[in-house]
């Protein structure tokens, strides 16, 4: 198999850290003023193909318009303290009780064939204005073959007050999916037309949209994956005529592993560990804290192919992530 190089470049006049492979673009950490949270915008396929959506940042056509807060691939959450930062966009009142993930630093960056990381720096701003916690990640990128991997090791630490994450379904690593990767659906909403603007569309055009989720626990479709625990999931379904997939793999060292699953047929892709009340209908509840000082560590792989993945496959991958969550 081929050793591809990848590369990270850091353009701080336009506040992002740029990812290729093999002088291609995978995708770029960004860090712009306007966001209420660092995201990795967009993921591609090793073909180039973008899996994740564009709004609100590009108008692509056919792409739906709602939740402007799902910007291709973030981590933050729904309950810190009362203040919520999983719904923080410009299009909420600023004055409501809402947290932003402030970018601090990007340092130690380091470039080689297959596997390039660098370490993050953020601050959780509270509605109020205080540190409640300091996020420490190194990322990481793979490529091998036509796979494209993204490891994150998140550390957050408490800051001068405890720190209380209620059971929100709102959470944690998160990923908003392109068009043809939402499941098939006639339910009115609206879209980008041909021409850039947002339009209401009474009944979509579903033609090339065939997404699917295959959970490790053997479920199908976000009917049956949502709310459920699994250690992997993947959506799966057909980008520009060709098959792609977009996973998300748990970690064993996490809290409350497996991860609940946040799947929405619209292509909203999220494992949230944490929203055990949201997600069994109040019949058991975690409220997950941190002392000060106290810290947690959250490990999740991000997983781009394209072609579909089999379980047996993934399984394997799977195990494979154990085994790569360091340095080679």
């Amino acid at each position: 198999m081929p050793v591809h190089h990848v590369e990270i470049t850091h353009n701080q006049a336009a506040r992002q850290l740029d990812v290729a492979v093999d002088g291609h673009p995978f995708t770029s950490y960004c860090y712009w003023e306007k966001l209420k949270k660092p995201v990795l915008y967009p993921l591609r396929t090793s073909d180039g193909r973008v899996v994740t959506r564009s709004f609100p940042v590009e108008m692509v056509p056919g792409e739906r318009v709602d939740h402007p807060h799902h910007l291709s691939c973030w981590f933050n959450y729904g309950d810190v303290n009362g203040d919520d930062y999983w719904n923080n966009s410009d299009a909420v009142d600023p004055a409501g009780k809402y947290g932003r993930i402030v970018h601090r630093s990007a340092e130690g960056i380091v470039s080689r064939p297959g596997l390039a990381w660098f370490d993050a720096g953020m601050d959780w701003i509270s509605s109020a204005g205080e540190k409640v916690l300091d996020e420490r990640d190194r990322i990481y990128f793979r490529a091998a073959g036509d796979l494209r991997m993204i490891d994150r090791i998140i550390k957050l630490t408490a800051q001068d007050r405890p720190v209380v994450f209620g059971d929100s379904k709102e959470g944690m690593l998160g990923i908003r999916a392109s068009r043809q990767l939402e499941e098939p659906s006639d339910e009115p909403q609206k879209y980008v037309d041909s021409s850039g603007k947002v339009t209401d569309v009474g009944l979509m055009d579903n033609t090339g949209v065939d997404g699917e989720y295959l959970a490790s626990s053997g479920l199908v479709g976000s009917g049956q994956v949502w709310g459920t625990r699994a250690k992997w999931c993947l959506l799966q379904g057909t980008v520009k005529g060709l098959p792609a997939t977009v996973g998300i793999f748990d970690h064993p060292d996490n809290v409350a592993y497996p991860t609940y699953w946040h799947a929405r047929g619209y292509g909203l892709f999220a494992a949230n560990p944490l929203g055990w009340k949201a997600f069994t209908d109040g019949r058991k509840e975690l409220k997950f804290s941190l002392q000060p000082g106290e810290s947690a560590v959250f490990r999740f792989r991000i997983l781009i192919s394209s072609r579909r993945l089999e379980a047996l496959e993934t399984e394997k991958l799977f195990m494979q992530w154990l085994q790569d969550t360091g340095e080679e």
